[in-house]
């Protein structure tokens, strides 16, 4: 049996926690960022986990993750 390749792409993007979450980076801190607040910023910085109803698409692309 073949190894599986991994999508490269969600490789940079995600990581597998070890209790099996993914963990990934915030979204809407790329432009207009003069409109948000200094906490918002401050908060979008640190990395969430993804929603558990796309976990299952993100697994498939990490098969060893």
């Amino acid at each position: 049996m073949p190894k599986i390749k991994t999508r490269r792409a969600a490789a940079k993007r995600f990581k597998v926690t070890g209790s099996g979450r993914i963990k990934c980076g915030s979204a809407y801190r790329r432009h207009i960022l003069v409109t948000k607040s200094t906490k918002r910023k401050r908060q979008l910085r640190s990395p969430t986990t993804l929603d558990r109803t796309m976990v299952g698409s993100v697994k498939a692309m990490l098969p060893y993750g």
